[in-house]
């Protein structure tokens, strides 16, 4: 009988993918779901035949060329790869996939979530009730801003993004959207096209992220053109932080040309930014917009189906 690959899961996936993993696999398994060092992670690729990580595990050009040649695939665990080298990694003769489709719905559900809780003031109102301050009412109490038939603005129509669309449309929003390319009418579903970003911020009374982080997106939301969105608007990124310029966000926060925030990434993770942390009017969640039972099973099968392809001679569907 032949020897199973020799498979490192890098970080303590949902309990059906591991079991999936050990059936199939020697599997070495992370069950303390700790971090790990690059040196950590080039002495590990000595020993397996395949990594399955996280976007926590950082394959930069410094690790890509030190990896041991026995390594032959990485199969992440995510939709983005900008943990990844991929240029490097390909130089090196290495196969590297995603996960796309199986977190579109549960990403966009958090979006809405975030949008929902910081147009309406939700963390202050948590406080207030939470702490026992809730002693007063009138008509100008805890006033927000309404969600329903405004117009949100989508960077990145992607599959999050058209599931957010979608998602938008139940509150009868106006959807409009910037992409690297325009989609088919049937696609649009309505949605109005921006050539550029700028003209799309103009209109955007809601600004939702959902473009992957790269160097031509990293930083784009900075003050030139958090100055060009409605007053009063309202962002929101499930995405990655890297998109956002945080000291820019706090200036259009002070100045409130940004009424609030929902926030499920940061530039900085873990840990987020303690001085958006100050501001009631930024709504914060930690990284989670995937964090389903559902979708956890999913994106460690997706993996495994991409490992499972590659060691069986063929072209994973979701090779990069």
């Amino acid at each position: 009988m032949a020897e199973k690959p020799v498979l490192w899961v890098a970080r303590k996936l949902s309990d059906a993918t591991l079991t999936r993993a050990a059936r199939d696999y020697d599997a070495i398994i992370n069950h303390q779901d700790g971090l790990h060092s690059a040196d950590e992670i080039v002495a590990m690729s000595a020993r397996v035949d395949a990594i399955l990580p996280c976007h926590s595990e950082r394959f930069n050009a410094d690790v890509a060329g030190r990896l041991d040649p026995r390594l032959k695939i990485i199969a992440n665990h995510s939709v983005g790869v900008d943990h990844c080298d991929l240029a490097a990694l390909r130089a090196r003769g290495i196969v590297v996939t995603n996960t796309p489709d199986v977190l579109s719905d549960a990403t966009a559900e958090i979006a809405m979530l975030l949008m929902l809780g910081a147009a309406r003031r939700a963390v202050e109102g948590d406080r207030i009730v939470r702490s026992g301050a809730w002693d007063f009412w009138s008509p100008a109490f805890m006033v927000g801003k309404q969600v329903s038939g405004q117009r949100l603005g989508i960077i990145g129509m992607g599959r999050v993004g058209k599931v957010m669309a979608k998602r938008a449309r139940g509150f009868d929003m106006a959807v409009h959207y910037f992409n690297r390319g325009r989609l088919p009418g049937e696609l649009e579903q309505g949605a109005i096209y921006h050539e550029t970003v700028e003209s799309l911020l103009g209109v955007a009374d809601f600004l939702s992220l959902h473009c992957p982080a790269t160097p031509e997106t990293t930083g784009m939301m900075n003050r030139e053109r958090f100055a060009l969105l409605p007053d009063g608007a309202v962002l929101v990124n499930t995405a990655r932080g890297a998109l956002i310029d945080e000291d820019a966000l706090l200036a259009a926060l002070a100045s409130g040309k940004v009424a609030a925030a929902g926030l499920d990434c940061f530039v900085t993770e873990p840990g987020g930014n303690p001085a958006l942390s100050a501001h009631e009017n930024v709504f914060m969640l930690p990284h989670i917009g995937s964090a389903t039972g559902q979708t956890r099973d999913a994106m460690g099968f997706r993996a495994l189906d991409n490992l499972d392809a590659f060691f069986a001679g063929e072209t994973p569907k979701d090779s990069l």
